[in-house]
């Protein structure tokens, strides 16, 4: 009996490895043919504001405040228009049964670009992250996250691939029986070529003359392997940016090693990779509560906050102690993608200056710490 149920349990797994195998090549062989580019409105700037769940009403409520204080002719002009996008709460997307509700998604591809808080993803279940939904539907390829530190000579640029790896079929693994479980990770070529060329071409715009490839490519042959080869394959049409490659393990040890960590200036990296390291290198910027992430498409972008809905906080009734630094960060993050470089750079400037020593607010997520509200007025006056 035992023999017959697991026979029939790998039948059942084959035949859905079938599906998402034709899947994966169906998308790989689309990619790049359905390309498009330009506004998804017409006339205005749409900026969608989505609050999230946790924390995200809280620093997206003083985001928004940002934004009206910075883009304020823009909006009186008609030239800006913020709109508040509803609904992509875990409650909603619970009851629906959907990790971003059609209506919501509908709503959102109305925008131009869009300023999100962090949701919430259920452990378990079938239910994907709204994240991941998120940048397969709107086709957000490129997880850019800066990372800059003066005093330590720390000025990285990551550019994590943000529809592969592991992500793309997360809640889509098998269970053989009760004692085996298999996800997939999954590489292309169209997919690993166009983020090496977003890295690349920052690279060469920016006068940067390294790039990192970050990868496990000793121990996951195929999948990782295909990432650096692919890479490389580009980087040669790149003179004058050096590419090289390093496993992740050590480069998580490098980012924490003072004597060489000064010398690095762009990492390319698969999707997990890509979330684990940033992590680790706003933790040295001040925490991740202080870096912000851009997911970049041909047509859409996405700006938001790399930290999570921090519900440890909300419990404990800390939320007044949240820091906003992560989400301001999008925000100027998304001004320059505007092409307000001059706002982006005011910006800048006054959360450079709320990092620093001479600010007198330290929010550190307790009492003991400065209040959200408290960092957040010293940013406003620094922008007068």
């Amino acid at each position: 009996m035992i023999l017959k149920n697991r026979e029939e349990d790998i039948k059942a797994a084959v035949k859905d490895f079938e599906k998402l195998l034709r899947e994966q090549m169906d998308r790989a062989d689309k990619m790049g043919s359905e390309k498009s580019s330009g506004k998804a409105s017409d006339s205005a700037t749409v900026i969608g504001l989505i609050d999230g769940d946790g924390i995200g009403p809280i620093i997206m409520k003083e985001a928004r405040k940002l934004l009206e204080i910075m883009l304020s002719d823009e909006i009186n002009a008609g030239k800006v228009i913020l709109r508040d996008i509803k609904g992509l709460t875990i409650g909603n997307r619970k009851a629906q049964g959907k990790s971003v509700p059609d209506d919501v998604l509908d709503e959102i591809k109305s925008c131009d670009v869009l300023l999100k808080g962090p949701t919430e993803t259920p452990k378990g279940g079938t239910m994907e992250s709204a994240n991941v939904t998120l940048r397969r539907e709107l086709d957000l390829y490129a997880n850019v996250r800066p990372v800059a530190v003066p005093e330590l000579g720390i000025d990285w640029t990551f550019f994590r691939e943000n529809t592969e790896g592991e992500y793309v079929l997360g809640s889509r693994g098998i269970k053989i029986g009760e004692d085996l479980t298999m996800d997939f990770k999954v590489i292309t070529e169209a997919g690993t070529e166009r983020i090496a060329r977003a890295a690349f071409d920052f690279a060469k715009n920016n006068n940067k003359e390294r790039v990192a490839i970050v990868t496990k490519a000793n121990i996951m042959k195929k999948t990782d392997g295909m990432f650096s080869e692919v890479c490389n394959r580009v980087a040669a049409e790149y003179e004058g940016i050096k590419a090289e490659d390093w496993y992740v393990d050590i480069m998580a040890a490098n980012l924490v090693n003072p004597s060489i960590r000064s010398g690095f200036q762009v990492f390319l990296l698969p999707n997990l990779y890509g979330d684990i390291i940033t992590d680790e290198a706003a933790e040295i910027q001040g925490g991740v509560g202080t870096g912000g992430s851009a997911n970049i498409g041909d047509r859409y972008a996405m700006f938001e906050a790399i930290h999570g809905t921090a519900p440890r906080m909300i419990e404990d009734d800390l939320q007044d102690y949240v820091n906003p630094m992560s989400i301001f960060k999008a925000c100027e993050m998304m001004l320059r993608h505007l092409g307000m470089a001059e706002k982006a750079d005011k910006l800048r400037s006054a959360l450079n200056k709320a990092l620093s020593s001479e600010c007198p607010y330290k929010v550190t997520g307790f009492p003991e710490g400065s209040t959200c509200a408290e960092l957040t007025g010293y940013v406003f006056s620094q922008l007068a």
